[in-house]
């Protein structure tokens, strides 16, 4: 007998050794291998401001799980991590570090000693991140980890800019772009979110010069009426056609602005008339470059008023806007006031309402590079999983906008361009010029800003594996297999790593984009902050263990939808690991020192082993299938059912008799069945649950060194035993059966009975026959008989009908039919007095008078129910008296 496992299944007594033992071995690292075929992820880079979260703990499960069972099907494996210097989301966090120790502002400390404390902040907070993910058992190759920031990455960023500029891709300009207030940096359009907000249209008039008509215009922002230029209409618009050419008065400023005529007006759409703001909003700027209108922006970096509003300079935009309004109303300018529901675009760090502003960015264009990127799709050079994602990239792909690179920040990568301070030239170049070309200055300052988070995440599949120099790593594993990914950052940067690679390694980056959905509360709400409603992914693990959270992320999970994520099913899964703890246990104490060959246990083993073998061997071929459509979610099902269900439910229990008796020969074939069933279950769960798999694999002398390196199962057409499935599904049914008329009859399980079987089916005989030890143990027969006809069973006989035959238990052995005659009256007699109190509170006045209606319908509905039961108890006294 073998005994390797505590009692008890206990997670934190094995998790963090067992990931100690996976490091110590080297089982994670890759290297390119001539003899086998690569197979490589680049992992999601977490921030380093952040803290696992359920998000990343499904992300990260995923990806291991398909890297563990590409791993033992015999790939070289690399899953390349690495954590995102996430420029705002990092400044904001160390502006408010040095805020509440230092009692300092930013521009306080310098940029110099800024970028020296946000350093140290990433030494102090990037590894935690890191080390969470290794509680979660991610198998990536440690040895290769990146950083955003590191020297490798940031010489790719400075290549890519290059590289891109000299194509003449990058470019600077004075463009309409999206500002946010609080973190006073531009953002992509990307980094905005859009959220629907009831605001209001306040319609103002707008006096006609040297007349007395007025134009009506309908404005959800009245501070920026302030950088009006124009009024524009809809050149076939009869109601303005007459106004067209004339001046406007804009109000408050005393501005003459021109009236315009554009088909970019909607006649249909509010007054028909819209103001134009240049300088602050992106459609009146596309219309003031087509009329050559000044912009004039009235927004400082924090949104107040700046020197260009008149006498509302100072305050703040809302504040502004109380004032605006309030003046308009005492000149007689205000008509009304409407409410309207509008998109109101939010920074998706901060959710400050972003202003358009117009400002001097960099820019890169995206028609020559999205181009490819759409074709490599429609191509099926890269397939989303699933593929209706696609849309959402075509979608943003075919409209997209030139893209804002740069960030009024300080950490990030800081843009290499470089101005020559006596005569304004421009140099874009890996280190700043000794001399100017045109001037002969060495005096040369670099580009404040730093570039946009996703710019250097764009290059992430191929700068990790070492271009621009012509790695090994980059030439045996680029393109990189599978990114799987959320399908809210589509297109913040799947879209990105597809351009940039097909731009730069004239291959893409990845073949397949496995998008999952989002994890929501129980009631399938987004999980926040504001509502609290997160789970902590680390106290999940000390509470379950990591393999009852992986579980639960993956159970049930298809691609793309969404999953709630209930604390019950937390339970669930844990009790699933200590089934299969206790089962391995169960087979532990009934094994020998000896291992068993196949060749000793072959003649002897009998239909439950060629079962079980057939079935398991079905569920190999079927769970392999989903695993490689990226059906995880199903894989996953199907080993909880074929483990709990068939395994430990029907066949351990079948092998008892044998493992209990004398019969050497037909124990061996047990045991070797039981073992042999049980590692492949191992294999086929260690990707989903690598810790528990592998503790029980170390338990078992006979496996061999770590199932994380233990070969996948394979299907064998040989072990396909179509016949004994058939026969145990007969003889599974027949047992189910009888087991649930003992049950409805509340027979005590020690009381034996008769098994009657009516057929004509000669090879259902045999099957019984051949089963017959597994119903006189899980049955409770005591014997088996055979009849012709159905006159030769007594007419008391409970029944039960399975496929090709009838089954009868004769009713004197499951019962004692005098004491059973004794309880039905006592209970009969309990039931009478049960419908007499309904009664008799059902026709009392004071009840039904004064009780709540639900109340009386609660009494009619019990003496409904005890009626029912009465009759049904009458009715089987009759039967017995009549015997």
């Amino acid at each position: 007998m073998l005994n390797n496992l505590p009692k008890n299944y206990d997670p934190k007594e094995f998790e963090d050794r067992i990931y100690q033992h996976w490091m110590e071995k080297d089982y994670f690292k890759a290297e390119p291998n001539s003899e086998k075929e690569p197979y490589c992820i680049v992992l999601p880079p977490p921030n380093i401001t952040g803290q696992l979260h359920l998000g990343h703990a499904l992300d990260h499960t995923l990806q291991d799980v398909l890297i563990r069972f590409k791993r033992m099907q015999g790939f070289e494996t690399l899953w390349l991590p690495g954590t995102d210097h996430a420029s705002i989301a990092t400044e904001v966090k160390v502006v408010e570090k040095i805020r509440k120790e230092e009692g300092l502002l930013k521009h306080e400390v310098g940029r110099e000693g800024f970028l020296e404390r946000a350093w140290q902040w990433r030494d102090e907070y990037g590894r935690v991140i890191v080390d969470q993910m290794k509680k979660l058992g991610n198998s990536c190759d440690w040895s290769k980890e990146r950083f955003t920031m590191d020297e490798g990455c940031s010489k790719a960023v400075t290549e890519v800019f290059i590289r891109l500029y000299e194509k003449g891709l990058i470019y600077r300009g004075n463009r309409i772009i999206n500002w946010c207030p609080d973190c006073k940096t531009s953002l992509s359009d990307a980094e905005v979110e859009h959220e629907e907000k009831v605001g209001h249209f306040w319609h103002v008039k707008y006096p006609i010069k040297d007349s007395n008509e007025f134009i009506e215009i309908a404005t959800t922002r009245p501070e920026t009426m302030l950088g009006d230029t124009a009024i524009a209409v809809h050149p076939e618009d009869d109601r303005y056609k007459h106004l067209i050419g004339k001046i406007a008065i804009l109000p408050l400023m005393n501005r003459e602005i021109p009236i315009i005529a554009d088909d970019y007006v909607d006649p249909e759409f509010g007054t028909g008339a819209v103001k134009i703001t240049p300088a602050h909003d992106p459609n009146d700027f596309e219309v003031g470059l087509r009329h050559n209108l000044p912009q004039i922006s009235v927004m400082k970096e924090d949104a107040s008023i700046n020197a260009n509003g008149g006498r509302y300079e100072g305050m703040a935009r809302y504040e502004a806007r109380k004032q605006i309004v309030k003046d308009l109303e005492e000149l007689g300018l205000l008509i009304h006031v409407k409410e309207r529901s509008h998109s109101v675009g939010q920074c998706y760090r901060c959710d400050t309402v972003v202003e358009p502003i117009t400002s001097d960015q960099w820019f890169v264009k995206m028609e020559p590079l999205a181009g490819p990127a759409i074709e490599a799709v429609k191509s099926s050079k890269i397939k989303f999983v699933p593929q209706r994602f696609d849309k959402i990239y075509y979608h943003w792909l075919e409209n997209i906008k030139d893209w804002c690179i740069s960030r009024q920040l300080w950490w990030g990568h800081r843009i290499p361009a470089y101005y020559c301070q006596d005569c304004g030239e421009l140099v874009v170049a890996k280190e700043a010029p000794t001399n100017c070309s045109k001037c002969n200055s060495s005096d040369f300052k670099q580009d404040e800003d730093v570039l946009d988070t996703w710019f250097s995440s764009a290059l992430w599949p191929f700068s990790t594996l070492g271009w621009p120099e012509k790695t090994k790593e980059l030439e045996y594993f680029y393109p990189t297999d599978v990114l799987v990914t959320g399908y809210d950052i589509i297109f913040f940067w799947v879209v990105r790593m597809a351009f940039s690679g097909i731009e730069f390694m004239e291959e893409i980056p990845f073949k397949h984009v496995f998008v999952h959905g989002l994890v929501r509360d129980a009631q399938g709400r987004k999980m926040s902050k504001s509502l609290g409603n997160g789970v902590d992914p680390l106290e999940v693990i000390d509470q379950y263990g990591a393999d009852a959270l992986r579980y639960t992320l993956i159970a049930g999970n298809s691609p793309g939808n969404d999953i709630r994520f209930h604390m019950e099913r937390l339970e669930a899964s844990r009790n699933f690991a200590n089934k299969l703890w206790n089962a391995t246990r169960f087979v532990l104490m009934n094994l020998d020192e000896d291992e068993i060959s196949f060749d000793e246990v072959k003649t002897n083993l009998n239909i439950a082993d060629q079962w079980i073998v057939s079935r398991l061997n079905d569920v190999i071929k079927e769970i392999s299938e989903n695993m490689e459509k990226f059906e995880l979610g199903l894989a996953l099902q199907k080993i909880y059912d074929f483990t709990w269900n068939e395994y430990c439910d029907w066949y351990i229990e079948l092998t008892k008799t044998r493992l209990y008796g004398e019969d050497i020969d037909k124990k061996k074939a047990a045991q070797y069945t039981l073992t042999y069933v049980l590692e492949n279950i191992l294999k086929l769960l260690h990707p989903f649950m690598p810790f528990i798999t592998e503790e029980i694999w170390q338990s078992i002398p006979s496996f061999k060194e770590s199932v994380i390196i233990a070969p996948w199962p394979q299907y064998n057409e040989e072990e396909r035993n179509l016949k004994a499935e058939e026969k145990m599904n007969l003889i599974m049914e027949a047992i189910r059966n009888i087991r649930n008329v003992r049950a409805e009859m509340n027979v005590v399980p020690s009381r034996k009975a008769k098994l009657m079987v009516s057929t004509t089916k000669e090879e259902i005989k045999i099957t019984i026959e051949e089963g017959k030890q597994y119903f006189i143990t899980l049955a409770g027969i005591s014997e088996i008989e055979f009849v012709n006809a159905k006159e030769e069973v007594p007419s008391d006989a409970v029944s039960t009908v399975i496929q090709g035959g009838e089954l009868f238990l004769p009713l004197e052995d499951l019962i004692d039919i005098e004491k059973e005659i004794e309880r039905l009256q006592k209970e009969k007699a309990k039931l009478e007095g049960e419908i007499k109190r309904v009664q008799g509170k059902l026709s009392n006045e004071g009840f039904t008078k004064k009780a709540p209606a639900h109340l009386i319908e609660e009494e009619r509905q019990k003496g409904e129910k005890y009626q029912e039961m009465l009759e049904t108890v009458l009715e089987r006294l009759k039967t017995l008296k009549n015997k």
